[in-house]
């Protein structure tokens, strides 16, 4: 049995999965675990660094040493019953916090913070792992009792975002609030997760100090370009040079031999050694107290077994010593505004200064990219490469991004993904404020780069599309596309609708745009006016004026041809002075110019945006481009309501009838009919009543038992996926029910496929497929469908939980045979409240559940007047961590022995 540091051996119940590494309030990382019986040592040294006032806070008494009982019952807990967490912080012990448990369902807490640490947000953080693995073992109620003078403590549980009640009761505040999650339980810890994780940032996109290790005398050297890089883009702050083997001046720079012999505080310190050296090194930076970390180095995960330990051994040190990390393998960071000027990259040249966060995982990916964005003119806030990401993702940069003003849009380059709920989560945020544009191929192993481990999916790039489209993130197909959308979505307004005006002189380029707009779904309401190819800067400006004070138009799309020099200059400036009052956006394809240029730049807005029209290639770029812009200026003007939290929903008694499941089966099996029955009605669905039969005198019985009129159907898997008629309804008296017994027996024997069952009689309405599915990259995954040829045809939409009430209409509206729900043919409209309901239950239920393994209500039969389910199957399975659990943490990326 392995040893934890001392001579007792680890707890055979080790909740290992409890442990997880966490950013506090000022950036630095900590870890979260449970207690073991070899802490002993640290909780009495812990208790004896704490104050006079402090000890008295926590135990109502001046205990100055902890006895020996003392420290047994705090360190040895059974994790179910009793359970106790400890954060550590490079090392040291400096939060504990615990629960035991009154009865079956309340529990009495207690945290103990270290003083030096006071102020960190560590109180709160161990409130949500210690609520959430209550809420695990079957807690509903955390009670606590806290001296009035705590203020700390009593803030620490009346901000959690909990309805907390309290009393005086002598001369002590007693305290109970229910643990479930709440929408401002939720809110809350997303806020204090979104600032403490961009604080973390902050420190690697706009340090105060930066020391580059490795920079050698040879010019060619990577330590000794990005060092160079620094000098020649103007890096504001302090700026060091090391290595060990060169001591002479470089750049009226001195080169110093270690890290510790820096003389001043190291926000960032670049890495630019070989791996096997990067250990050593990052150790060094630890001692210094360095923030953050960035490794360009190869030779990693990407290279093999060898560099995937180095990787796991990295993240490791890292994180222990409370530090941030991106790369390794990566491209480098860039922050071009004025007051930073930070270019730790291979990039030779500092981007010009702009509104635009680009985030890559490519490094190679990246040199195109800059390149790309400086022939435009298109100017960037920060640029990240994450190389393979063992640490800092897309979700962290995200995050600062959220808040970050001079970034008014972000694209995303995406190789892999490694954390899908929190991407969508945090995603939604970013887009309630600014465009995300995300170039992603596909959400499967395939393609993905050496050095990205990622889980596998079962549901496909379908799924992730939605997830995107849920977020309001503009899916684009390549990098072109996003700077395409970029340019304009930076300098150019939301369109508040999809209607059009195209205006140009070449009837060539109007009719182009105007077909691609209709192709786009934008409405043309406004020409194609085609001016003559030598329209003067007069006759132009007045049909341009036209378009823009049309009211029914919300975006304009130009396109001109150049007769002379003079006359292009004067018509891009004409069209500039025009376009840049209004508050509807302009597009242009002006032959000879491309992207963003002095000469369609109309000065700036009343917040110091620069509006420039942004000039395309062809037509259809811009369109598609425009389009895009109108998809995310619809999507954020669209309520999306509240989480979706239905009424009657009894979630004890399912996670218990799911216990007893896997208590006599641990590896999990499918739901009885029965048991199915009773997991859904916790939820307030009924499922209608089958009765299996064998013969024809067992079908006369079931009827009887039903009352009739009755229908008789295979359930036999078979003829779900066959085009065969397994289905006799509408059966009112026992002779035809015997018949129709009789006909399919004889028909579906010879297929194995004869296990026939009798229910009621629904009314006529139409049949849809709803089901749910514990992905193990994208947890749940909510699906529906129209039965029959549109789900047999991939006609299917998928959400992920939790759902919003916009969500659930969207996931209907979705699929394209939604207008069969709307009625046709003087039909009625099914009920859509119902529909919707029985979508929000299952979502609650997926989301809750992760033991549900798979749940299908494969016979909803939806109608004008409600709806009922027919059928339904299920299988449950002890569920793994999901990746996004609901307690703040940083992931493991699985290139470092995560899953």
């Amino acid at each position: 049995m392995p040893q934890l540091g001392s001579d007792e051996p680890v707890p055979h119940d080790y909740p290992h999965d409890w442990e997880a590494d966490v950013v506090l309030r000022d950036g630095s990382v900590a870890q979260v675990r449970p207690i073991r019986p070899d802490d002993a040592p640290a909780i009495q040294d812990f208790h004896e660094r704490q104050s006079d006032e402090s000890i008295y806070l926590r135990f109502f008494a001046p205990l100055k040493r902890l006895s020996e009982k003392d420290l047994h019952r705090f360190t040895h807990v059974d994790y179910d019953r009793r359970v106790a967490l400890v954060m550590e912080s490079r090392g040291a012990l400096v939060g504990v916090a615990r629960y035991d448990m009154l009865d079956d369902t309340r529990a009495e807490c207690a945290f103990n913070v270290s003083d030096t640490f006071q102020g960190r947000g560590i109180g709160s953080v161990l409130l949500e792992h210690l609520a959430a693995i209550g809420r695990e073992n079957g807690v509903q109620e955390f009670l606590a009792d806290v001296l009035p003078q705590n203020r700390k403590m009593l803030s620490v549980f009346t901000d959690a975002g909990f309805e907390v009640s309290h009393h005086f009761d002598d001369g002590v505040v007693a305290l109970s609030f229910r643990i479930e999650q709440t929408q401002q339980s939720q809110a809350v810890r997303t806020a204090r997760e979104q600032r403490a994780e961009a604080v973390s940032v902050r420190a690697l996109l706009a340090p105060s100090s930066v020391a580059v290790v490795g920079v050698s005398e040879r010019p060619e050297a990577v330590g000794r370009g990005i060092f160079e890089h620094l000098v020649a883009g103007g890096f504001a702050g302090d700026l060091y040079a090391v290595n060990s083997h060169q001591h002479k001046e470089l750049a009226e720079h001195r080169v110093y031999a270690s890290v510790a012999e820096l003389p001043g505080p190291v926000d960032l310190a670049v890495l630019a050694v070989p791996a096997g050296s990067v250990h050593d090194v990052v150790l060094g930076c630890a001692d210094l107290g360095v923030k953050a970390l960035l490794v360009v180095a190869a030779g990693f995960a990407e290279a093999g077994e060898e560099g995937a330990r180095l990787q796991r051994e990295l993240l490791t040190t890292v994180r222990r010593h409370g530090m941030r990390i991106v790369g390794p393998n990566s491209f480098g960071l860039i922050n071009t505004r004025p007051e930073v000027r930070l270019n730790a990259s291979f990039a030779p040249e500092m981007p010009r200064s702009g509104s635009l966060g680009l985030f890559s995982q490519s490094g190679a990916l990246g040199i195109a990219v800059l390149d790309s964005a400086a022939r435009r003119g298109l100017g960037l806030s920060d640029f990240v490469s994450a190389g393979n990401r063992v640490d800092v993702s897309g979700n962290d940069i995200m995050q600062f991004w959220i808040d970050d003003e001079s970034t008014r849009a972000v694209g995303l380059y995406l190789e892999s993904m490694g954390n899908p709920r929190k991407f969508s989560r945090i995603a939604r945020r970013l887009s309630e404020r600014k465009p995300v544009i995300v170039v992603k191929s596909a959400a499967s192993a395939y393609g993905v780069p050496p050095g990205h481990r990622v889980r596998t999916t079962r549901v496909g790039s379908a799924a992730f599309g939605s997830m995107l489209r849920q977020a309001g993130v503009l899916r684009v197909e390549n990098v072109h596309q996003l700077l395409d959308v970029g340019q304009l979505v930076v300098h150019q307004p939301i369109p508040r609708g999809n209607r059009v005006a195209v205006v140009g002189n070449s009837d060539a380029l109007n009719a182009l745009a105007a077909d691609a707009a209709i192709g786009s779904s934008l409405e043309v309401v406004h020409g194609p006016v085609n001016l003559p190819p030598d329209v003067s800067p007069d006759g132009a400006e007045r049909a341009l004026e036209a378009a823009f004070a049309d009211p029914d138009v919300d975006s304009v799309i130009t396109g001109f041809v150049q007769t002379g020099i003079g006359q292009g200059v004067a018509i891009a400036r004409t069209l500039s002075r025009v376009a840049a009052p209004h508050d509807k956006p302009c597009i242009t394809t002006f032959l000879g110019i491309k992207g963003l240029s002095d000469e369609l730049s109309g000065g700036a807005t009343t917040d110091g945006r620069a509006k420039v029209v942004p000039s395309y290639a062809m037509p259809e770029d811009g369109v598609v481009a425009l389009a895009a812009a109108t998809q995310y200026g619809a999507w954020r003007a669209t309520d999306r309501g509240e989480l979706v939290m239905p009424d009657g929903i009894d979630a004890v008694s399912a996670e218990a009838m799911i216990g007893r499941v896997l208590n006599g089966s641990p590896g999990g099996r499918p739901l009885q009919p029965d048991e199915v029955a009773e997991l859904l009605a916790a939820y307030g669905v009924t499922v209608w009543p089958v009765i299996p039969v064998s013969t024809e005198d067992e079908a006369v019985e079931a009827a009887q038992t039903l009352g009739y009129p009755v229908v008789v159907k295979s359930v036999s898997p078979l003829v779900r996926r066959s085009p065969i008629t397994a289905v006799r309804a509408d059966l009112r008296h026992e002779s035809a029910l015997r018949d129709a017994f009789t006909a399919l027996d004889e028909r579906l024997r010879p297929l194995h496929a004869n296990r026939l069952v009798v229910q009621g009689m629904a009314n006529p309405g139409i049949p849809c497929i709803l089901a749910t599915g514990e992905d193990p990259l994208f947890g749940p995954v909510v699906s529906f469908s129209l039965a029959g040829a549109p789900t047999v045809m991939g006609d299917v939409g998928y959400r992920i939980p939790p759902l919003a009430e916009g969500d659930v209409r969207d996931l209907v509206d979705s699929v394209r045979a939604a207008p069969l729900l709307h009625g046709q043919d003087g039909s009625a409209p099914i009920d859509r409240a119902a529909l919707e309901d029985l979508i929000a239950r299952l979502s609650v239920l997926a989301e809750n559940l992760p033991e549900v393994a798979s749940l299908t209500l494969d016979a909803v039969n939806v109608h004008p007047d409600g709806l009922e389910v027919l059928g339904a199957t299920a299988t449950v399975a002890p569920s793994a961590l999901r990746a996004d659990a609901g307690r703040r943490a940083l992931g493991v990326p699985p290139a470092c022995g995560g899953t």
